[in-house]
């Protein structure tokens, strides 16, 4: 199933509330892959602090569990209890579902061997790098470069996709230079201030 049909059927689970573990549940083998997209999307577009903040920790969380080689992630009981109202998870997958399908347009499996079990943990190495440029990214509209390196990465996981693994880890890259010279400028402009 692709990415868009997967969270068609997330949106599509019974219930007034849908438990962050039963989300988890129906991802099955793809959960890594679902939960990075998932965690990018936010990022996405200008989001005030401390969304990038969060996003990356957690991010940063799964990533770390990729890189240990966990065949499936683990969250702790009180996040997996936590829920999500069915219309704000309808709402936030009717935002994503444009893009996602404009991206299924060109993606394909090739290059699979960058999504398979042995690449998991180069790619949660990857993924964590991104999630730690998203904790210290510039305000606002810093974190999008990143948000959407996370989303790239995780799309291509789900769609087994190494070309767009790829190209999110160049995005994710652009990203991270741009955060660098944003911390440079402001290191300097304290530096100049004060010395």
């Amino acid at each position: 199933m692709r990415t868009s049909g997967l969270l068609t059927a997330l949106a599509g689970l019974p219930g007034e509330r849908i438990a962050v573990g039963t989300i988890v549940a129906a991802l099955q083998d793809r959960a890594y892959a679902l939960l990075v997209v998932l965690l990018g999307l936010p990022n996405c577009l200008p989001m005030p602090p401390p969304i990038p903040l969060v996003c990356g920790l957690v991010l940063a969380f799964v990533a770390v569990q990729m890189l240990t080689g966990r065949r499936m992630p683990w969250l702790p009981q009180a996040l997996l209890k936590r829920s999500i109202g069915k219309p704000e998870l309808t709402r936030a997958v009717a935002r994503a579902l444009p893009a996602l399908t404009w991206l299924e347009r060109f993606s394909r499996p090739r290059l699979t061997m960058l999504g398979g079990a042995y690449a998991i943990p180069v790619l949660g190495l990857v993924i964590l790098i991104l999630a730690l440029g998203l904790i210290v990214a510039a305000p606002f509209i810093g974190q999008i470069p990143l948000g959407l390196a996370v989303c790239l990465v995780g799309l291509g996981l789900v769609e087994r996709d190494g070309v767009l693994i790829i190209i999110g880890a160049v995005v994710g890259a652009v990203g991270l230079l741009l955060s660098a010279g944003f911390a440079y400028a402001i290191f300097s402009g304290i530096h100049e201030l004060f010395f």
